[in-house]
Formats: C-alpha cells, structure tokens, sequence
C-alpha cells in the first residue's frame, strides 16, 4: 500500500491512557505484567458536531477509551505491533465514521541500560476504500 501521508482534516485526541497489562515476550512480563500507555489520534469530520452541539454527530472519547481498555487488558500479546494493531482495527470496524487513526502504544518500564521516557510503536491506519464506490 502507497504511503498515504499524513492525515488531514479535524481528529479526536486521546493522550495517556494508563493500563496494566500481560503483553510482551518476557516470561516475567507475561506473568507481573506492567503499565502501557496509549495515544490515540482518530481523524474524522467534527464539523456537523461543532454547529449542531450533539454527541450524536460525534463519537464519544469514552467509546474510544473502551476500545483502548479490552485490548490492552485483554488477551496478552508477545508484541506491541498487534495490541496496537488490534486497537486501530476495532476502532475502524466499530466506528466507521473514522477515516484514519493513529495508535501509540508506549512502555514506559522496560529494563534497557539507560535512562528512557519510554520504548513503543506508532502505527496510522486508514479505512480501506474498496468497493466503497
């Protein structure tokens, strides 16, 4: 797929979203678990929102949240590609309004030598257009 660029247009923002979870390779990760912290940008039109004043020609940020919440508490996964991965998919499949989404999936506890704010992944994801004629 062509890199589509970045994303154009209004967004809801979601920024540090705080869970514990099992994901990583480590047997102790799987087992202790640790804190993940979630950014989410979804980009869609707030235009009928913004003049109408209606939850109803958005989306909720808590809907988002929930999202966000089932998969990083959810069934454990070896790699931060696929919780980030699941979180974009569940977020176009439920909300088709969204045209494109980023997902940053942060660790902020990880054992590397050195001082860090965190070690992660950013992924974008768009809504396909086939057969969307």
């Amino acid at each position: 797929m062509a890199n589509k660029g970045e994303p154009k247009g209004d967004k809801l923002v979601l920024r540090g979203l705080k869970f514990h979870g099992y994901h990583g390779v480590k047997e102790e990760e799987k087992k202790l678990g640790q804190k993940f912290v979630i950014d989410v940008d979804a980009w869609m039109d707030l235009r009928p929102a913004g003049i109408s004043d209606c939850l109803s020609d958005t989306i909720s940020y808590t809907d988002i949240y929930r999202i966000v919440k089932e998969v990083v508490e959810g069934t454990p996964q070896n790699l931060l590609e696929t919780v980030a991965e699941l979180i974009a998919s569940a977020t176009l499949t439920k909300h088709p309004r969204i045209s494109a989404v980023r997902i940053q999936v942060q660790k902020p506890h990880v054992s590397v030598p050195g001082h860090i704010d965190f070690l992660g992944v950013e992924i974008t994801r768009y809504r396909s257009v086939e057969g969307e004629k």
